[in-house]
C-alpha cells in the first residue's frame, strides 16, 4: 500500500470564477471485492477492550474496500491536477475519532501545513504513529505520541459504550517533495488505520458508499481526472475537458 505521487512546483492562486463548470461521475471497481486484512487477536492481545471487537474466533477484519450495489466505491478521493488558479483553497480542520479501536475516517484530505486533530473515544489509551509514504525512498516517521483516554471514564463506560473524549492530539502536517500521502496507524492496536491525501487545489471529491462524485466551479480548461483509493498502489488518470457553465459527466 506504500505510494509516491509527484507534487507540481508551481502554487495555487485565488480568483473568481465566474463561468465555471463541475464534473460528476461514479467510482466503480473492476473484478471481484478484494479480501480484508486481518488481524488475529492471539498474537495481538488487548482483552479489556479492543480485544473483544472481533469476528467471535479472535480475529479482527478490516474492510479497507467499501464496495456498495453495483460495485461502487467508498473512500476513493477524485481531483483535477495541475489547476494553478481557482475559487478559494480553503478546507475545513481534519478531526480524525479512535471509536471502537477504529480511526474515523478512513480517508481525509488536506492542505499541506495543515493541521489534524485526533481525538480517543474509546475508553482505552492508543499509540498514534503518523508516516509519510513513498514507494522507492521508504517510509518517513512524522510522529509517534500517546493518544490518551478520557481519565474520568469509568469501568462502567466499558461495557455500557459510553464515548467520553480524551485530550485532543494535535499534529500539523508537512510531507517532503514529492510526497502527498501519509498515514496514520496505532502502535498498540496495528489493525486501526486512517489515512492523509494532501491537496495541491480545492478541486476534489471524496466518495462515499454509492461512488459519487461531484466537483464544482472549475475554471473552463482541460485538465487530468485522478481517482486514488489507499488500497490501490497508483493514481488512475484520464483527461478531461471542462467547458463553461456545464457539467461534464
Amino acid at each position: 500500500l506504500v505510494v509516491l505521487f509527484a507534487q507540481t512546483a508551481w502554487s495555487y492562486e485565488e480568483v473568481t470564477v465566474t463561468n465555471g463548470g463541475s464534473i460528476s461521475g461514479i467510482v466503480t471497481i473492476d473484478g471481484e471485492k478484494p479480501r480484508p486484512m486481518a488481524f488475529n487477536l492471539v498474537t495481538i492481545p488487548d482483552p479489556v477492550f479492543c480485544g473483544t471487537i472481533s469476528t467471535g474466533t479472535g480475529w479482527r477484519i478490516v474492510e479497507d474496500f467499501i464496495i456498495g450495489p453495483n460495485n461502487t466505491l467508498k473512500d476513493v478521493v477524485v481531483m483535477l491536477k495541475d489547476v494553478t488558479k481557482g475559487k478559494p483553497f480553503v478546507l475545513p480542520k481534519v478531526r480524525i475519532e479512535s471509536i471502537d479501536c477504529e480511526f474515523i475516517p478512513f480517508v481525509n484530505v488536506l492542505k499541506d501545513r495543515d493541521e489534524i486533530e485526533v481525538v480517543n473515544m474509546d475508553p482505552v489509551e492508543h499509540d498514534i504513529q503518523g508516516y509519510e509514504t513513498a514507494r522507492k525512498r521508504g517510509a518517513r516517521v512524522l510522529f509517534n505520541r500517546p493518544l490518551p483516554m478520557n481519565p474520568y471514564l469509568n469501568i462502567a463506560g466499558i461495557f455500557g459504550k459510553k464515548y467520553m473524549a480524551g485530550e485532543p492530539m494535535i499534529e500539523r502536517i508537512h510531507l517532503r517533495k514529492g510526497r502527498n500521502v501519509f498515514v496514520m496507524q496505532c502502535g498498540f492496536h496495528p489493525y486501526m488505520f486512517s489515512w492523509g491525501l494532501v491537496a495541491e487545489n480545492p478541486y476534489f471529491s471524496v466518495t462515499k458508499e454509492d461512488g459519487k462524485f461531484h466537483i464544482s466551479d472549475i475554471p473552463p480548461g482541460d485538465y487530468v481526472l485522478s481517482a486514488w483509493h489507499p488500497g490501490v498502489n497508483e493514481f488512475v488518470e484520464q483527461p478531461v475537458t471542462v467547458k463553461a457553465n456545464h457539467v461534464t459527466p
